[in-house]
């Protein structure tokens, strides 16, 4: 249901409309009492017929309004009003980087900074055990200032019943089926391959989105593209993403952050999106890269130390064999013999 301009819920008053989602229309308002504009979303018509599912909502609203980080867009309350169940969240000024990357792809370092907070706020939720599970560029803000604010922080997972079920393959975010009847959320460019074959997600799935959104600031264009939404999940289950689509100057650090965020096995997958926020701070403060040799080297200096100390016992023995062998040897003791032997003629007498 559509609303017009001026409409009030409780003590929110419409000013217009910002836009629209599968988890609802998003609407910017005017809270009278703390005299501030927010952005008000409310939930499908669907979603309100049910208590079971508002009562989940609830729930997982209050645990999501505990993250507390510049990045991420803080939600302030639930409300309900006359039937109509919506949001009240922060109010976020900017373009997202769907708008953004619709002009093309973006300079390379703009990139880096963008995902190291992008990663800064996702490592923050995920502390928290929080998982996103619809990250993508139209939920993510870049304001006038350059800040980063990662939009619809889980909600998702308030929407999933219990015992979700596969994915409908032509599901965009959100399933119009009935609550009871949902299927998996999430937006097929951009999901997992766990997560579009119905299984159980973690953080990983958050990876592995993060990895198609920095692609696609990068190429400015999508990382598994295809006609429908059945096409695009057979690529993300199936195909490679086209690496030579990126530009000659990536890094050689980010191209590894991809190879690895992108990885379809989650046993190969990056676990701890705080170690892809430490590289792209590295990269982004020109700290070289280390090499894998780099991992041996305490083991090849204790070689060195050990080579070079018997190189030197041994150059010690040589020196103190040739100082013996070129040392006098000492005098054997003299034995003195005194003879006295007669005159010539006294012995002629002696005859």
């Amino acid at each position: 249901m559509a609303l017009s301009a001026g409409t009030r819920l409780e003590q929110y008053e419409v000013l217009s409309h910002i836009g629209s989602g599968g988890m609802g229309e998003v609407y910017r308002a005017h809270d009278s009492k703390l005299e501030r504009d927010v952005a008000i979303k409310v939930l499908p018509a669907t979603f309100a017929r049910d208590p079971e599912p508002v009562a989940r909502f609830k729930r997982e609203a209050k645990l999501l309004a505990s993250l507390n980080h510049p990045n991420i867009a803080a939600i302030y309350d639930l409300e309900e009003s006359g039937g109509i169940h919506f949001l009240v969240m922060e109010l976020v000024e900017g373009e997202t980087l769907a708008e953004r990357v619709a002009a093309g792809p973006l300079p390379v370092r703009e990139v880096l900074t963008i995902s190291q907070q992008v990663a800064d706020g996702l490592e923050h939720a995920h502390e928290k055990n929080i998982n996103h599970r619809d990250l993508k560029p139209a939920n993510v803000k870049l304001t006038p200032e350059g800040k980063v604010k990662v939009l619809d922080f889980g909600l998702a997972k308030a929407f999933v019943p219990e015992g979700q079920k596969p994915l409908d393959s032509e599901a965009s975010t959100l399933s119009n089926l009935p609550t009871k009847e949902g299927r998996v959320l999430g937006t097929p460019a951009y999901m997992s391959p766990e997560q579009a074959q119905g299984k159980t997600v973690d953080k990983r799935t958050d990876i592995w989105s993060f990895g198609c959104l920095l692609y696609e600031l990068l190429t400015g264009k999508r990382t598994f593209p295809g006609e429908n939404a059945t096409q695009t999940i057979a690529a993300v289950l199936r195909a490679e993403p086209d690496w030579q689509m990126l530009p000659a100057q990536t890094p050689e650090r980010v191209r590894e952050i991809l190879e690895r965020c992108l990885e379809k096995g989650l046993s190969r997958r990056r676990r701890d999106i705080g170690d892809v926020r430490v590289e792209l701070e590295k990269e982004l403060h020109g700290t070289p890269k280390t090499e894998p040799v780099a991992v041996v080297a305490p083991r090849m200096a204790w070689r060195h130390t050990v080579l070079w100390s018997a190189a030197s016992l041994a150059l010690l023995a040589m020196a103190t064999a040739a100082v013996w062998y070129v040392r006098p040897t000492p005098s054997q003791p003299v034995m003195h013999l005194n003879m006295n032997v007669a005159p010539a003629d006294r012995l002629t007498a002696l005859e």
